[in-house]
Order: structure tokens, then C-alpha cells, then sequence
């Protein structure tokens, strides 16, 4: 009687990794973002590796207190995780991958290493945090045959317009360079409230990142000596209007903080109109029914123009997309242009 061993695979080792800091990591502590990406490591290891020079920023050392910004490589040495908390997080991504909707968007570019789209509002560039998918996981069902897709940068969820996506890791990474040394113009159109003032046209007050009692993210002006503070440049231009209830403006930011924008401006007293987190509250509920001007039901903010350079050709790249239908009837009637 023959006798059939079986044989146990061992168990995968660890690996060096790569993580692309994205926006949304942009101004953290290299400790904080790391706890957050090494969910199950003990805080005295992540310390450890930090201290013994494991962990690279851009494959230099660097420092526990360390301010990461978007497009920096950090290098994660082989760590070990336990494994129910491996087993979780890829039950969640399988369930992710499963669950998402194949979607195409519509195309502002493309080609052999680049897609532009125009996201729309109420859809989150990716998955988590509450949302089962988003726009990458819907890209990736709808062309199963790409080999690679990855996010250049993010739109909050209910911000419409240009979203970069790289087709090859080699164009992501010069692409996340170029967001990170500031060498891409990045210009919105927003509609806020009450009458801008024409001579307020650099706005740049430090932002800190900060979470609600329930853990939601939130985002404040602070002041020059606050350590956590996050140095923020935005700068406004008045679009020729006849309203003073509303101004619509051309947003070019210099920095890419979180919520830079929705902050930056509702500091001023000019809140974005729609904003369900730093806007007007009342004014949102009247300006959701029909009335004097068709309902806004949405946050008036368009990623509305961006200019990069080719991450092949080395060549100037100017993408466009005009406003939404529902943003562009509702500017019409609220700001109507002086003759």
C-alpha cells in the first residue's frame, strides 16, 4: 500500500515594499502613516524599524516626526503581521474586487501610459472608509485585460472633474513626482457664497488634519506655531459678475492638503455652495429646492483644468473639462455676467 505525503507549503515570507504617498497622506508624521499602513505591526516594532534605518524615504533616513508629502517613496521593510488581521484585509479587498460594477467614465486622454477622466460627483476615486468601491475598482472590472491601474491623485467624493490614472508604474511614479514638486497647475472652479473680495487672491493659512469624536476626518486653519500645522497656498481669481449673493471662482492650489479648498475658502467667510461639511448648513437646505435658481443638490467644486507634463514625451499636457450640466445651469442663474 503506497502511502501519499502531502506536502505543506511554507508559509510566504515577508517582502520589501513601496508605498507612494499619496494626497491624502500628504503632511503626515512617517510614524502616523505608517501604523495606519502596518495595521497589526506593534507600535514599539514600527518605532524600531524607523530608529534602525529600515524604513526609507526616498531612500534616504529619516525620522519618526518625519512630514511625508505625495509622490514620496517610502520603503517598508519584510514585517510580519498576524494572521487574522492579513486574513481580514484581504476578505475585504476580495470583497471589494467582487463587489464593484464594471464602469467606464468619459475620456479626456488616453494613452499607452496615461488615462484622464472626468469623475463625476458622488463617486469616491477608491474604496474604504465606508464606501465598497469606487472609481479605480470599477476602471479595473470594466478593462479586466489592463495589467495596471493605479490612482495619480484624489477628488473628494463629491467633487467632480479630471482624475489621473497611470497605465504603467513607470508613469505613476514620474507623475507623483511632478505632484509632489509642485510642477502641475491645478485649477477649479468653485461657487461660494456672498460677495469675494477682489483684492483676497492668495490665501494661505496652515491647515491641521483632526478627527471628530466618531473618528471622521476633519480638517481646520491654524495658526504659523503650530507644529502639526500643514503649510497650505491657495490662490483666487474672481470671475466678472453682476450677483453679490454668490461669486464664482477660478481655485488654483499650490499645495495639495486635504480639503485645502473647502477650508481655505469657508475661512474667509465664503463658504462653497452644496459643502455638507465646512458650508452653510441653512443655506444648503434652501438651495436644494427649486425656488429662484434651479436646486443644487451637490457641492459646487470642478476639477476643472490641469496642466502636467507628458511622462513619456516630456511634452506640456493641458486637460479641460467644462462645468457639469447641473453646476453650469445653476452658475447661469446665480451669477449672471456683467455686460
Amino acid at each position: 500500500m503506497k502511502h501519499i505525503i502531502g506536502v505543506i507549503p511554507a508559509p510566504a515570507l515577508p517582502q520589501v515594499k513601496s508605498l507612494l504617498v499619496d494626497e491624502d497622506g500628504a503632511g503626515q508624521r512617517l510614524d502616523n502613516f505608517l501604523m495606519r499602513h502596518l495595521k497589526g505591526v506593534p507600535k514599539t516594532h514600527v518605532y524600531r524599524i524607523i530608529r534602525s534605518g529600515e524604513v526609507r524615504v526616498n531612500k534616504g533616513r529619516a525620522q519618526a516626526d518625519t512630514r511625508i508629502e505625495a509622490g514620496d517613496v517610502v520603503r517598508l521593510p519584510p514585517v510580519r503581521i498576524s494572521e487574522r488581521v492579513a486574513e481580514k484585509s484581504q476578505a475585504m479587498a476580495d470583497s471589494v474586487a467582487r463587489g464593484a460594477p464594471a464602469r467606464e467614465f468619459t475620456v479626456l486622454f488616453e494613452d499607452d501610459c496615461l488615462l484622464a477622466i472626468d469623475k463625476p460627483a458622488g463617486v469616491a476615486v477608491h474604496g474604504g472608509s465606508g464606501v465598497s468601491f469606487g472609481v479605480i475598482e470599477q476602471l479595473r472590472m470594466a478593462r479586466p485585460q489592463a495589467k495596471f491601474l493605479e490612482l495619480v491623485h484624489r477628488l473628494d467624493r463629491e467633487t467632480s472633474g479630471i482624475l489621473l490614472i497611470a497605465k504603467k508604474r513607470s508613469a505613476l511614479t514620474h507623475l507623483q513626482n511632478q505632484f509632489r514638486e509642485r510642477e502641475t497647475g491645478k485649477t477649479y472652479l468653485a461657487l461660494v457664497a456672498g460677495k469675494w473680495p477682489a483684492n483676497k487672491k492668495v490665501l494661505d493659512k496652515p491647515l491641521h488634519k483632526f478627527l471628530l469624536p466618531d473618528g471622521e476626518r476633519r480638517v481646520k486653519v491654524t495658526t504659523r506655531d503650530d507644529p502639526d500645522g500643514m503649510p497650505s497656498v491657495t490662490l483666487v481669481k474672481v470671475r466678472p459678475s453682476s450677483a453679490s449673493q454668490f461669486s464664482l471662482l477660478e481655485v488654483t492650489i499650490k499645495t495639495g492638503r486635504t480639503h485645502q479648498i473647502r477650508v481655505h475658502l469657508a475661512s474667509e467667510g465664503h463658504p462653497i455652495a452644496g459643502d455638507d461639511k465646512y458650508g452653510d448648513f441653512e443655506l444648503n437646505k434652501l438651495l436644494q429646492r427649486t425656488g429662484g435658481l434651479p436646486a443644487l443638490k451637490r457641492m459646487f467644486l470642478h476639477a476643472w483644468r490641469l496642466h502636467l507634463t507628458h511622462p513619456v514625451s516630456g511634452e506640456p499636457l493641458a486637460l479641460l473639462t467644462p462645468l457639469p450640466p447641473e453646476l453650469a445651469a445653476f452658475a447661469d442663474r446665480a451669477t449672471p455676467s456683467e455686460s
